[in-house]
């Protein structure tokens, strides 16, 4: 954990960098808070998303996003006049960017950079533009989403020349269609846009009927919960650490909201609340949660309100909007987390068989590696599950997880030395095998842990 967090704080210092720049440059365009929030929220939303880690993406963002981010504006301009023609707008699109991800990793990253602005929308609040811009109105936010993709980009390009960021994993475009026995029904990327596009909807109708002031709260726990949903399992813990680390932002943010209002303490305490929620993101999402809801709590000192009633309120209608998502990942085509387990384990040992195939010339670790950290990012929800139903539920998935993951270092070992153990090949098979029947899953990834774990020699 120290090694992931010693990398973390690295990527943190790099992401407040990048606001910093952002920042600045938005602040020579058009001074004002509008802008700047903006900036600040899009360097960051950019910095996490590694939407410009590589050439490829980089060129798309920066095609694709001043035109997205101009669209958004028309979203936002509907929020705001009309507000139930803008929800179904803002709901389509979000739906749209999650369900393209079914035609592969260049429609992931145009989805991500489509649903991306729509976010900010939710976060940035609506303020009045100062007029002493350089710009006219509709081309502020073309130009602050270009200066914050030119500071993620030089940020990131310091950090791989200084070591300091990893090359990127492929992208996870999301769980794939699903074929053989125990995989997951077809369509997942369809049904978890229905998923979202529901949550939304009823978010929006909440919000607008019973917090018309503050309905974007609402809207943006109903989005957080189901973003990124790798099945009901993994909703359910991320709405409670949600909630949870919401509950302390918001405490702690009414600590400071009665001495720090606006000016350079509220800007340095958002900028140091964002650093830590990134370094901390690692050590667990009720981290990510505490500090990203403390940062937006302090945003609130921008505008003529934010006392303490109405970070109560917030709190409240994060309840309500986590309430939704879960129910809409829950009722409405629900995604099983075994499945998705089993389908990445499943693509963890396909991964491990073709590294070590003796036909191979060319054989590398690296598909081994990111296969077995799509596994990885499973266990903490799968730890939750585990310590409230370890007296009920006889299969225990996370002890399937345990014993791949300890697999790792084995077969990477074993692909560096080039060898091909005709033994520990059979036990990979016998454990693809096993992935039909649950019950001989533990019992088949064990055998190939313990073979692993032999000298080499007997292996």
């Amino acid at each position: 954990m120290s090694e992931v967090l010693i990398r973390s704080l690295r990527e943190a210092a790099l992401t407040l960098l990048a606001m910093l720049g952002t920042l600045a440059g938005v602040h020579w365009i058009e001074p004002g808070a509008a802008p700047a929030i903006l900036g600040a929220v899009l360097s960051l939303s950019l910095a996490r998303s590694h939407l410009a880690g590589e050439r490829r993406g980089a060129l798309e963002a920066l095609l694709a996003l001043p035109l997205v981010a101009l669209a958004s504006v028309g979203v936002g301009a509907l929020l705001r006049h009309a507000p139930w023609a803008g929800a179904s707008v803002f709901v389509a699109g979000m739906a749209l960017s999650i369900w393209m991800r079914r035609y592969g990793a260049r429609a992931l990253r145009v989805g991500s950079l489509i649903a991306l602005p729509l976010v900010t929308i939710l976060v940035v609040p609506h303020l009045p533009r100062n007029e002493s811009g350089r710009l006219p109105p509709l081309l502020v936010p073309v130009a602050v989403a270009l200066v914050a993709l030119a500071w993620v980009m030089l940020a990131q390009a310091l950090g791989r020349r200084l070591g300091w960021l990893a090359p990127q994993d492929p992208v996870d475009a999301g769980p794939a269609r699903a074929e053989g026995p125990g995989a997951m029904r077809a369509s997942p990327h369809t049904r978890m846009a229905l998923q979202m596009a529901v949550a939304l909807a009823a978010s929006f109708a909440a919000g607008y009927l019973v917090f018309p002031s503050h309905w974007s709260w609402v809207v943006l726990t109903a989005f957080i919960v189901n973003s990124g949903n790798r099945g009901r399992q993994d909703v359910v813990y991320k709405s409670a650490l949600r909630v949870l680390g919401a509950a302390g932002g918001t405490v702690v943010a009414m600590l400071f909201t009665g001495a720090v209002v606006d000016g350079p303490g509220a800007a340095a305490l958002i900028l140091a609340s964002v650093f830590l929620g990134v370094w901390l993101r690692p050590a667990g999402y009720g981290w990510w949660a505490l500090f990203v809801t403390l940062a937006l709590a302090l945003l609130q000192s921008l505008q003529p309100a934010a006392a303490p009633p109405l970070l109560w309120q917030r709190l409240f209608e994060i309840l309500v909007g986590a309430a939704i998502g879960l129910a809409a990942a829950w009722w409405v085509y629900p995604i099983r987390s075994t499945d998705v387990l089993r389908k990445r384990i499943a693509e963890a040992l396909a991964a491990m068989s073709d590294a070590l195939d003796p036909q191979v010339a060319e054989r590398r670790a690296d598909g081994v590696i990111a296969a077995m950290k799509r596994v990885e990012q499973l266990r903490p929800s799968f730890r939750a599950r585990h310590l409230a139903l370890r007296r009920w539920q006889p299969l225990q998935p996370v002890e399937w997880i345990d014993a791949l993951l300890a697999c790792r270092s084995g077969v990477v070992t074993l692909v560096e030395r080039r060898e091909t153990p005709g033994a520990v090949r059979k036990a990979i098979g016998a454990a693809r095998k096993a992935m039909r029947e649950p019950a001989e899953i533990g019992a088949a990834l064990a055998a190939l842990r313990q073979l692993l774990e032999r000298p080499p020699a007997v292996a």
